[in-house]
């Protein structure tokens, strides 16, 4: 038996919880150390205010608290406590305090201490301000006094610092009517990045300038002391605005015609463990009706020729094509390309696009694009006549922004991401899907209106682009980087439902997401190993997500609609239609429960629900689980239990 904060999580321990504070008319969120969530009102002003240990490969130390200290007043509060940052030659502690008072000032200040020498690329604060301020005009305050008035982006922008956000004293937020916000900086010169352009759904202010020397060497004994405050300046009656959430359930309803677009092709890549699919894997996998198969070939790699013939066999036997990943030396691209057309021709697999990458991508701009995508339509064009050629990145949107794809070589732009580059708690993640449409969006600006392809999609990075060197070994126990123990849970199958509904409503044309098997697919191996951090052998299950492809994949060819509005932190969904059929897929994204209104068709509609009562027999037996006869409603109030996933067939 799985426990329920496994089933949840994928993990044994006990849900995280946050605390909510007051200061005077402003409202937020504590969270393990972090302030989350400052509004005033409806208005969101901060988005979240944390300290970070950034290594020297731009990797994020962990952080251990202790000795909390709480005082809650009605209006003020104060928060004490410790934090530690730790791992291999790292050791970083801080003391921290946190308070508001009832004018709505809220002062974070923490003093830390390097227990070690080490080398670092930046420590201290970050403040993340709510994408929804695209556009919006601001006043910035430098560390020389001077102000100018500044617009945040509406495009996704890769100058860092966006300018003139930088050699930042201090930015004022105009609220309209509610004010106007100030957010000051002490201890150090900050600027600001987009983090759009990772799908995080914010700006992100930080210190210790980009163009400043990095990494540098910190000494055992070294202070670090910071601060940030907000302020607000709003009129008297600002105390009678209004603070309630509404506790109504969420409304659904069958989207108008202009809100439907194409539902993307949905593909998987090939396992990473490099271990064929079994026939009962197969099986399993058929059942997604997916549309490719991602394989990813280093032409420079001998074991090239294997891992074509073997993922060749596995889209023959899942009766799909492959969507061919080719990394290609921008010295050797003739070379490599010959003998790989050689290999193409004795094997002969059937190829439905290929995405186009330069063997190394460089960060700052100059990656060879344009040289290895000449070079591969002249080798590859006339193996299968039509077969569209794709270019963009195979890394952070950034790599793209920095070396735009030639459009005139090109019949789409591709895509890769992640939602754990900056951060890796379950709301983060889930504030992504306002930062993927983004994404889309902006790619397709770039790519002067081509159709978007985002391939792949995984829960944690691949690999670190900007690593300076190499990064040790995975401690005995531990899971590897690249694998997140939620891959197998039911907060992994909400996520990956709010990711569909984000990229299908901002038009992606095709999706490749995880992987078909392993610990980062989307069914475990039939003879899985067991998982390092638990211990627990799962072979053969299928984890939630696979359900949530199974049931996208019933309507493949048809049509969909986001049925939330973007931003929604609570419930991800979903509507599909093909023909004469309608589905509504929802899903619970917190611990807490949550309900659901139907209106219109959908009150009369046969559900189906996934949840920690059923999820642990849905895995180990998927195809009982998806014979298991619908039910009829007989109130339009749906209930999800936490992390909770519903699928409504429509009666229409």
């Amino acid at each position: 038996m799985l426990s329920q904060n496994f089933l949840f999580r994928g993990i044994d321990e006990p849900l995280p919880e946050m605390l909510s504070l007051r200061a005077g008319p402003l409202t937020m969120l504590f969270d393990n150390g972090d302030l989350r969530s400052v509004c005033l009102g409806e208005r969101e002003i901060l988005r979240r205010v944390y300290l970070a240990v950034r290594d020297r490969h731009w990797g994020t130390i962990s952080a251990a608290l202790s000795n909390l200290r709480i005082q809650l007043n009605q209006n003020t509060f104060t928060i004490e406590y410790d934090i530690r940052n730790r791992r291999d030659e790292i050791d970083f502690a801080w003391h921290a305090v946190l308070s508001g008072d009832s004018d709505g000032r809220v002062t974070f200040s923490a003093d830390g201490e390097a227990r070690t020498t080490f080398e670092k690329n930046r420590i201290g604060f970050c403040v993340l301000l709510p994408a929804a301020l695209s556009g919006q005009l601001a006043q910035v305050e430098h560390v020389d006094g001077t102000r100018e008035d500044a617009f945040f982006p509406l495009d996704l922008c890769a100058d860092q610092p966006v300018r003139p956000f930088e050699d930042l004293r201090a930015v004022c937020i105009p609220l309209g009517p509610l004010g106007n916000a100030t957010v000051q900086f002490t201890g150090d010169t900050f600027e600001m990045e987009d983090q759009r352009l990772w799908t995080d759904a914010s700006f992100k202010i930080f210190c210790t300038p980009l163009a400043l020397a990095h990494p540098v060497q910190i000494q055992a004994g070294t202070h670090v002391t910071q601060q940030i405050l907000l302020s607000i300046a709003a009129p008297p009656d600002i105390a009678r605005v209004s603070t309630h959430r509404d506790e109504q359930p969420l409304r659904l309803a069958l989207p108008p015609d202009e809100a439907w677009k194409p539902l993307p092709w949905l593909g998987l890549n090939s396992a990473s463990h490099d271990q064929p699919l079994t026939a009962g894997e197969i099986e399993q996998l058929k059942a997604l009706h997916l549309h490719h198969l991602r394989v990813d070939l280093p032409l420079a790699d001998p074991e090239v020729p294997k891992r074509l013939e073997r993922a060749k066999l596995e889209a023959e036997a899942l009766k799909i094509g492959l969507e061919m990943a080719l990394f290609i030396s921008a010295d050797k691209a003739h070379a490599e390309l010959t003998t790989f057309r050689h290999l193409l021709n004795a094997l002969q697999p059937v190829v439905i696009s290929w995405l186009i990458y330069p063997a190394i991508e460089m960060y700052a701009g100059g990656s060879p694009i344009a040289q290895v995508l000449a070079a591969a339509r002249e080798h590859l064009a006339d193996f299968i006549p039509g077969a569209p050629f794709a270019a963009g990145t195979n890394m952070d949107f950034i790599f793209a922004k920095h070396t735009p794809p030639p459009t005139d070589q090109i019949d789409q732009v591709c895509i890769a991401f992640n939602p754990q580059v900056h951060a890796f708690d379950d709301l983060s993640l889930i504030e992504t899907f306002e930062g993927q449409a983004m994404v889309v969006e902006s790619a397709r600006l770039l790519g002067r209106g081509l159709p978007v392809v985002v391939s792949p999609i995984t829960l944690k990075p691949r690999f670190n682009p900007h690593a300076s060197g190499p990064q040790g070994v995975t401690p005995p126990g531990a899971l590897p980087p690249q694998v997140d123990p939620r891959q197998r849970s039911l907060f992994a199958a909400s996520w990956t439902l709010g990711s569909l509904s984000a990229l299908a409503a901002a038009g992606a044309a095709s999706l490749t997401c995880f992987e078909t098997s392993g610990w980062r697919g989307v069914i475990e191996r039939s003879q899985g190993s067991p998982w390092p951090d638990s211990g627990a052998a799962l072979p053969g299950i299928a984890f939630p997500l696979y359900h949530v492809f199974a049931d996208v994949g019933e309507f493949a060819g048809g049509q969909a609609a986001a049925l939330t509005p973007s931003g929604n932190q609570s419930i991800s969904s979903l509507a599909l239609r093909l023909g004469s059929r309608t589905t509504y897929l929802i899903a619970n994204q917190t611990s807490s429960q949550q309900a659901i209104a139907l209106t219109g068709p959908a009150k009369n509609c046969l559900v189906r629900s996934l949840n920690a009562a059923n999820a642990e027999f849905a895995m180990r037996s998927p195809a009982a689980y998806r014979n298991t006869p619908f039910t009829q409603i007989t109130s339009p109030v749906l209930t999800l239990p936490p992390y909770g996933l519903i699928r409504c067939d429509l009666a229409l």
